[in-house]
């Protein structure tokens, strides 16, 4: 006898969003986000695709290209797409909410975040200070733009704000584009602040305030069944020849991962504890 019970698939995309990756990381990227995507649209009858973010942001590109993909998917197999955020869907997580039908949060989520910003540190006296002496050589007048070694110059400046003004546009239309006529009508929407569920849901920036099981159940009845879609991974430490595999991995370059690895946790960690998380 069949079951009439509802299948929903669920993705989960959480993380800060980059391209690349590390032996010590997988973030948030179209690269590792589009095998669980294209699997979870994948549910011949399932009427929607669920889908948790929990992300402070990062790449304003990576983040459009997976609202991209979830957007183009959704309308290629008909699916109805519900957005769920967990701690935060901010900056780039919210872009990715944006592919969202629906977007439902908790209420203490953190939403919005609705910017863009650049983040460096200037080292023009540590050099001297330390007697090292730099030496820099480029072909292209510009080709050294905002070199931390250099002093800031106020044209390069400039230029990296007119830049920062394009990619934040592009960022309210798509706001506009897809919450539409649900948006509150105020100036701070667009300023990079960001708000509780609560505050959100009062904004337009959010639909409803809950949690993925209870919605789903509310919405396809209580034999509703949640599948989670989980991307294959493989034995960690094979790459890096850890645990005595064959990579054949130098001590340096082992090191080398290290170091590396704890400068993208820097970066993880920077991203989150600006939400207070």
């Amino acid at each position: 006898m069949r079951s009439n019970a509802v299948t929903i698939p669920v993705i989960r995309l959480h993380g800060t969003i980059m391209s690349g990756g590390g032996q010590f990381r997988q973030p948030l990227s179209l690269a590792s986000a589009a095998g669980v995507i294209e699997k979870a649209f994948s549910f011949k009858d399932a009427p929607a695709v669920a889908i948790s973010v929990n992300s402070p942001g990062g790449s304003p590109v990576q983040s459009r290209l997976i609202y991209r993909r979830i957007r183009d998917l959704a309308k290629e197999k008909d699916k109805t797409v519900l957005v769920f955020v967990e701690d935060v869907a901010a900056s780039g997580g919210y872009m990715i909410a944006l592919a969202g039908d629906e977007i439902i949060a908790d209420p203490s989520s953190i939403v919005g975040s609705i910017g863009v910003v650049s983040a460096g540190f200037g080292f023009t006296e540590l050099l001297e200070k330390i007697g090292v002496e730099r030496r820099l050589h480029a072909a292209g007048r510009n080709k050294a733009t905002l070199d931390p070694f250099s002093p800031e110059k106020p044209e390069d400046v400039e230029h990296l704000k007119a830049l920062q003004l394009e990619v934040h546009q592009t960022f309210i239309d798509l706001v506009k584009d897809r919450r539409a006529n649900r948006l509150a009508n105020t100036d701070d929407l667009f300023t990079g602040l960001f708000w509780s569920g609560i505050s959100g849901k009062a904004l337009g920036l959010v639909d409803h305030l809950g949690d993925m099981r209870s919605f789903l159940k509310t919405r396809y009845g209580e034999k509703t069944q949640l599948r989670l879609v989980s991307p294959q991974r493989g034995f960690f430490g094979r790459r890096m020849g850890l645990f005595g595999s064959a990579s054949g991995a130098a001590a340096d370059d082992i090191a080398a991962r290290a170091v590396h690895g704890l400068a993208d946790a820097a970066m993880d960690r920077a991203l989150w504890a600006r939400y207070g998380l």
